[in-house]
């Protein structure tokens, strides 16, 4: 217990709990049970991209590509249910994971085979997916009426009190929190984060795991493409434009060391939950748009510092080239 109230997730907990207790405080109500359950659920495609961006991050690599990945699959879920409304929901969402999947793979093809810089990889896709967006949709949008009630009504739907993507939410937390914990792959993310080198000397494949990374943040960016553009009922070209900003943002500010090798799913569904409750509680206040993207940039810069105070780990081998 005492080693859980000195870390970094407990001091987050705590800043989130005087968050929603100042934001109280001047807006009676929002710390009611049925408004925290909507910021939950309003925070939930961020938590789980988070998750994808921390498998990423703790390989010591970064996906600037997962929004734009979200939009196209969104757009092209939204096309096919305009054109075959009948077509099941449960298959749209395969589409749009598999679509996910194959984008990611993409990004780790690349720099797995080609020793590409992740960043250089994925701004470069970044703009691609974005471009194959206008592509596919010709630049037009698909609005509500154009979409089928099942479509738009499967991530509203209530299950003993909470929304299904709030319930999808909390089944992704869980699944990362035992894949990290207690799977080999799991623990190889650590390890090739935490020193590449000495990851190749105990057998572990470092391009091989950074590509498994990739392809998870890759397939979550697909489910929230549906996720998104389902639950706001439109799609176009620059859906989540920007977004990449907050997932980020929700990673470091949750302790995930952008040098790899460092952090914990609690951490980031924390800072995920964190940019959340600013994000509700900002506009409450009359604060501007722009205000909350530089308070998002703000963020990063202060958390990134506070991680790189801490002591590094020891490097024990010398790194190989893997």
């Amino acid at each position: 217990m005492t080693r859980f109230l000195k870390s970094r997730e407990a001091i987050l907990l705590g800043a989130l709990l005087a968050l929603v207790f100042l934001a109280e405080t001047r807006f009676s109500g929002f710390a009611a049970p049925g408004n925290l359950v909507r910021i939950f659920n309003d925070t939930s495609i961020l938590i789980i991209l988070a998750l994808g961006q921390t498998m990423v991050i703790l390989t010591r690599c970064i996906d600037l590509s997962q929004a734009s990945n979200l939009a196209l699959t969104g757009m092209v879920t939204a096309m096919m249910n305009a054109a075959m409304p009948g077509l099941p929901v449960p298959l749209l969402i395969l589409v749009a994971v598999g679509i996910g999947l194959v984008l990611g793979a993409l990004n780790g093809l690349l720099v797995w085979k080609l020793d590409i810089p992740p960043i250089v990889v994925t701004l470069g896709t970044l703009t691609i997916f974005r471009g194959l967006v206008f592509l596919v949709s010709g630049g037009a949008w698909v609005n509500s009426h154009e979409m089928s009630a099942a479509y738009k009504g499967f991530p509203r739907a209530d299950i003993l009190g909470l929304p299904v993507m709030s319930w999808i939410a909390l089944a992704t937390i869980a699944a990362f929190a035992v894949a990290v914990n207690r799977t080999s792959l799991g623990r190889a993310f650590y390890a090739v984060g935490g020193n590449p080198g000495a990851a190749v000397y105990t057998g572990i494949d470092v391009g091989r795991t950074r590509f498994w990374a990739f392809v998870i943040a890759g397939g979550l960016a697909g489910l929230c493409g549906y996720l998104w553009v389902a639950r706001y009922a439109v799609a176009y070209t620059d859906v989540a434009g920007g977004f990449e900003l907050d997932i980020i943002a929700a990673c470091v500010i949750g302790g995930i060391a952008i040098s790899g090798g460092l952090g914990t799913v609690t951490g980031a569904v924390l800072g995920a939950l964190f940019l959340g409750t600013i994000k509700n509680a900002l506009p409450v206040a009359g604060i501007s748009p722009f205000w909350q993207m530089a308070i998002s940039g703000t963020a990063i810069i202060v958390a990134v510092a506070v991680n790189r105070r801490r002591t590094p780990g020891r490097i024990i081998l010398k790194e190989a080239k893997a």
